[in-house]
């Protein structure tokens, strides 16, 4: 059983393990000879393209020199950044937080995540998840030994709305599942869920007693004239929700390793226990950069918000006029097309495009039942992402079935 659940953790094509995937036969497949271009790894965001928030790398020096005061904070973070922090949370959500008890500080949004789940699932469970959603999520709840129930999201559907199928929610609800895992925006489509769903995911929540994990990373990556609602705000009780939020992504703090959990005091206790025996903190010096999160300079954030635009814009157009049906994200950077019919199998194209045309991309099979699907993070250089576009449809198109 022990195996079976390492087994089913498949982190192959997780961001970064791509390298270490051997091409195999992928040259027996092989159609045509390799496309030129400066290779782009679409699993990810650059951190080279987008430079972390001004006066990060201040901060981490200034806890470097404070030594063991910054080192060793608390299990949930140090006081006074936690206090900062849910004072800017509570305004950007629209409901209050706590520093003392309803706020912890992780390694990562990962690290987040696995301790939210991990403090509201046991074996037999049932747990509602989207598809698609979030890789990890089907395989943090199968590791727990929870039982995934998918609702599905039909992403394509033309609306403003994310396409969330709530009488499949309601169904999950009434079978017995007592958590719903969500990220908004929706990685990998970039899909924002309107105002209604949000509104009849909270009813359906309060009555029938489920606790929400909302994954909103990318909830500050919002583009013009695009709406937002936060499930914290819609008239949930406090002690029914948590919500993980970090600056890796936006703000290109990734190697910072930071992320944020709010919101139920009872839940968070778990987390910071859990988080005691598994990496006592988020690293001491690492937490010091959180003090320019939410305070960055004037502008700063929209111009971040319009260069991604530009490049979502040209890219989305690229694919599809290549054919490749592809939602219009309304937040985050990452696009989730959907390939022509292809006469090889979806993780012999995945590597195909990684050897012959020089492009990593995530497969869609990691989201949920989508193999003619991949995912790109565009956070990338402007052209540089633009040519690998280019590439994918060129490969689409050369190994259609």
């Amino acid at each position: 059983m022990i195996i079976d659940r390492f087994v089913a953790l498949a982190t192959a094509h997780a961001p970064g393990q791509e390298v270490r995937q051997a091409a195999g036969d992928v040259g027996n497949l092989m159609r045509g000879g390799k496309l030129s271009g400066r290779p782009v790894d679409f699993s990810h965001g650059d951190v080279d393209a987008f430079l972390p928030t001004p006066g990060a790398s201040d901060h981490f020096l200034e806890a470097l020199a404070a030594g063991g005061r910054q080192a060793y904070t608390e299990y949930r973070g140090t006081a006074d950044i936690r206090a900062g922090l849910s004072e800017a949370l509570a305004t950007f959500t629209g409901a209050p937080v706590s520093a003392d008890d309803g706020t912890i500080v992780t390694p990562g949004t990962q690290g987040a995540l696995f301790l939210a789940v991990a403090s509201l699932v046991s074996p037999g469970d049932q747990v509602a998840i989207v598809q698609p959603d979030y890789f990890a999520n089907r395989k943090l709840v199968e590791f727990f030994g929870g039982r995934p129930v998918p609702v599905t999201m039909d992403y394509l559907c033309g609306s403003d709305e994310a396409g969330l199928n709530l009488a499949q929610l309601q169904a999950a609800f009434e079978a017995g599942a007592r958590v719903f895992l969500f990220s908004n925006p929706n990685n990998p489509t970039g899909a924002v869920y309107s105002e209604r769903e949000i509104v009849e995911i909270a009813r359906l929540a309060a009555a029938f007693d489920v606790t929400i994990i909302a994954d909103q990373l990318y909830a500050r990556l919002l583009y013009p004239n695009e709406a937002y609602a936060h499930i914290r705000a819609a008239g949930l009780p406090a002690e029914r929700i948590i919500t993980i939020m970090g600056p890796s992504k936006t703000e290109s703090l990734s190697g910072y390793r930071l992320g944020i959990a709010f919101g139920a005091p009872a839940v968070i206790e778990r987390m910071e226990k859990l988080q005691a025996i598994v990496s006592l903190r988020a690293a001491g010096y690492n937490q010091a950069v959180l003090r320019t999160w939410f305070r960055e300079p004037a502008g700063w954030l929209e111009e971040r918000i319009l260069k991604h635009q530009a490049i979502r814009n040209d890219l989305l157009g690229v694919l599809r006029d290549g054919g490749l049906a592809t939602r219009e994200p309304q937040a985050g950077s990452y696009l989730f097309p959907t390939l022509l019919p292809l006469a090889v199998e979806l993780a012999d194209f995945v590597r195909l495009l990684r050897h012959q045309a020089g492009v990593t991309v995530t497969p869609g099979t990691e989201f949920g039942p989508y193999p003619n699907s991949i995912r790109l993070n565009f956070s990338q250089d402007h052209t540089e992402a633009v040519a690998a576009g280019q590439r994918i449809v060129e490969m689409a198109r050369r190994y259609r079935r």
